[in-house]
């Protein structure tokens, strides 16, 4: 067991064993390209780790990690999204008077956490991921403390993430007391007592607290501004990103045990935060003359549309996080990199008037920025727009309208603010006092990152197919992974011919996903709704007696109609295929 172990263990070992390496490094010879080389060698080796698939029984590193699939996705979209920054901030911090080596210290710590907190199971390895991510940002936000906004956003940052840490902590406490467990996999029904209920309740909404602080929901946001506009720009990148889509991450996993129909609570929270986030996000931005300050706030848009196709639930909702939230990875970074090129020892390119003139002085990256604002506005051609497509369908399919028109309207007015940094960006300048501050050349480090990130941008946007397969493969199949505590699921045919009314049953599975409303019943007569919304009843339908039925959660949709000509199926315990009827 212990080699099959340590090759799950090996991206977070391959991390760690680099953050020693270079801390030695340094202490003897500092060089500012030898320790970047050190960085990414490190992150490359760990992304090479990510390649080899050990064939175990359980990805289970004892019961804190789990390094399956879905951790093994995430992993590798730090790792990459480390590099971006890595690569980023070299030119960045070579125009600056600070010590460069400790730097990437604490950009690999901080992504250490990250990856623990995506590969996390049990809430102890949920908070020491989160504090090893929080402690590294607190001083990555204060890196260029002669910046006079610098030591503000950390003291902030580090007041109010201490304040979430508190309330995370406590709503573990509740919930454990309640449920008697801090294993995600083992929380997944409330207790029999109402008052161990109301416990359990609390403490989920303490954690949602926790949570909502970390991805900047309203009203947990007010740090999100201040924060982004005085941390360094490559920084500021890697909060947007790398913080929030850990976070995300583990949200998802947490609550993929959890039906949140079913607790209608814990539904209206959230939905309320998508609404408030939505709105307060997009209107907030269209104040803002700093762009750092209009990418925050539209990061908080960005992080409540993610909560709709979140509410929504099903493999097509997650395929819909998913691929959301890898565009957002990308355009972030694409966005934020070229404040990050624009900047000069003097100070960022934060003020929309810096950014007037722009093509007529740096044509390629104007039009690299223009392309990511595009994708952060959902314009076709861009991975942005295949994801609010994906996000649309999703709360489509599970009929969450309300949420789906505020969506509408808030990407609307996001429209707005994006265009008009655009438009400026393509202006005649008043003065020449924004062209003086830029640095003369852009360092070839960061140019070709930019350049990679915008192909992969319009790569997402017109052939997102290969991602949405793998994304199906890894993250799809780990969530709906079967759990002891479901009891039987049954497919029937849905066809009129001879076999209508047929079922199949299998041994016991863990979670099921689902798009699609059928209806059928039980032995006694009652109605089984698979899905979501009002159940879409068959023609000539037939009361059938299942036998076998003890509990039904809904049905996983495991290959388009074309794959298995328009029937259904589902995995056993073992994780193999099973059969399926064929729509006649």
């Amino acid at each position: 067991m212990i080699g099959p172990t340590l090759t799950l263990l090996a991206p977070l070992a391959a991390v760690a064993v680099t953050v020693v390496v270079v801390m030695i490094v340094v202490s003897f010879h500092r060089s500012h390209g030898v320790t970047l080389l050190l960085t990414l060698a490190g992150l490359a080796v760990a992304w090479l780790a990510l390649l080899r698939r050990p064939i175990v029984s359980s990805h289970s590193v004892t019961v804190l990690l789990v390094f399956d699939d879905y951790a093994r996705f995430y992993t590798g979209l730090v790792l990459a999204a480390t590099a971006a920054v890595s690569l980023l901030s070299f030119g960045y911090l070579e125009r600056r008077n600070e010590r460069r080596e400790e730097y990437y210290l604490l950009l690999l710590l901080a992504s250490l956490g990250s990856i623990v907190l995506v590969a996390a199971a049990h809430f102890a390895a949920l908070f020491l991921g989160l504090e090893l991510l929080s402690v590294s940002l607190y001083a990555l936000i204060a890196y260029t403390r002669t910046y006079e906004h610098s030591i503000e956003a950390a003291v902030k940052y580090l007041v109010l993430a201490a304040v979430s840490a508190a309330f995370l902590l406590f709503g573990m406490a509740l919930v454990y007391a309640a449920l008697g467990t801090m294993e995600f996999g083992r929380m997944t029904a409330m207790p029999a007592d109402a008052a161990d209920q109301a416990v359990a309740l609390a403490g989920l909404g303490l954690i949602v607290v926790g949570f909502g602080f970390k991805l900047a929901l309203v009203p947990f946001h007010l740090w999100t501004p201040d924060v982004y506009q005085g941390a360094p720009a490559p920084v500021t990148a890697f909060v947007a990103t790398v913080s929030k889509g850990a976070m995300f991450a583990v949200l998802l996993r947490y609550f993929s045990a959890v039906d949140l129909r079913a607790h209608h609570t814990l539904f209206l929270i959230f939905a309320i935060l998508a609404i408030a986030s939505m709105a307060a996000g997009n209107l907030l931005a269209l104040l803002q003359r700093n762009v750092k300050r209009m990418l925050a706030y539209s990061s908080i848009a960005h992080l409540g549309y993610l909560l709709v196709a979140f509410l929504a639930s099903g493999v097509l909702a997650t395929t819909a996080i998913t691929f959301y939230l890898v565009a957002y990875f990308v355009t972030m970074l694409g966005a934020f990199g070229v404040v990050t090129v624009l900047s000069s020892a003097d100070g960022e390119a934060q003020e929309l008037d810096e950014y007037r003139g722009l093509f007529a002085r740096r044509p390629w990256l104007s039009a690299i920025f223009t392309a990511m604002l595009l994708s952060l506005a959902g314009i076709p051609l861009t991975a942005g727009f295949v994801g609010k497509f994906y996000l649309t369908v999703a709360a489509g399919g599970a009929a969450l309208w309300s949420l789906l028109v505020v969506m509408m309207i808030a990407s609307g007015i996001g429209l707005f603010y994006y265009l008009r940094v655009v438009v400026a960006m393509f202006m005649e300048p008043e003065t020449a006092a924004s062209a003086g501050r830029e640095p003369a050349q852009v360092p070839l480090a960061a140019g070709v990152t930019l350049v990679a990130l915008t192909v992969a941008l319009i790569w997402l946007g017109v052939y997102p197919a290969p991602l949405i397969r793998l994304i199906r493969i890894s993250v799809i199949g780990e969530l709906v992974r079967p759990r002891p505590e479901a009891k039987w699921v049954v497919f029937y045919s849905l066809g009129d011919g001879p076999d209508k009314g047929i079922y199949y049953d299998a041994h016991p599975i863990q979670q099921m996903s689902y798009q699609l409303t059928m209806l059928a019943y039980d032995m006694n007569g009652e109605p089984l709704s698979f899905g979501h919304g009002a159940p879409l009843r068959l023609r000539n339908e037939t009361q059938l007696g299942f036998k076998q039925v003890k509990w039904i959660k809904g049905v996983e949709f495991v290959a388009d109609f074309a794959d298995i000509g328009g029937g259904y199926g589902g995995y056993n315990q073992d994780h193999e295929f099973f059969g399926y009827r064929q729509s006649i």
